[in-house]
């Protein structure tokens, strides 16, 4: 069995990995405790890792049953696949979120003059600077090589 991601409805990611627990289907939505400030009052909230991800880990051949859940809307997909992430993977995040010395983490998106490692691919471990982000692509100046490289999303 492979852990695949569920894209949901925005805010419906601990709704939908309920439902998921009810009907049998083991998943994963990775939480973090912020400190949420109103006027009046603070308060601390539990919030999704991953913004509208679910991890499901079921048999290809039961791939569609997520479907009947309300807020399920589809799988995340890479190179044209439903993306399979590592059971390794999976306890890297519940180890990393058990630790006692992480007070506040969060996902963010790459932003224009960030330094990355690139960590796949026929561009393994080089080191790259992002030039572009849009809806569609990244672009990335890979100095070492010098030249430019385009990354196309779906």
């Amino acid at each position: 069995m492979n852990w695949y991601v569920i894209y949901t409805k925005p805010k419906w990611e601990k709704k939908v990995a309920e439902r998921f627990a009810e009907i049998g289907i083991e998943c994963y939505c990775p939480l973090i405790i912020k400190i949420k400030q109103w006027s009046d009052r603070k308060k601390k909230v539990e919030m999704p890792l991953f913004n509208s991800y679910v991890f499901v880990k079921l048999p290809d051949n039961e791939r569609n049953s997520v479907f009947e859940i309300a807020g399920v809307v589809r799988y995340l997909f890479w190179l044209g696949k439903p993306a399979v992430v590592r059971d390794e993977e999976i306890n890297i995040i519940k180890n990393s979120l058990k630790s006692p010395n992480i007070a506040d983490a969060s996902v963010l998106p790459f932003h224009v003059g960030d330094k990355i490692k690139l960590e796949s691919g026929a561009f393994n471990n080089q080191n790259a600077i992002v030039q572009e982000v849009s809806n569609t692509h990244y672009i990335l100046i890979l100095e070492s090589l010098g030249c430019v490289l385009k990354i196309k999303y779906k």
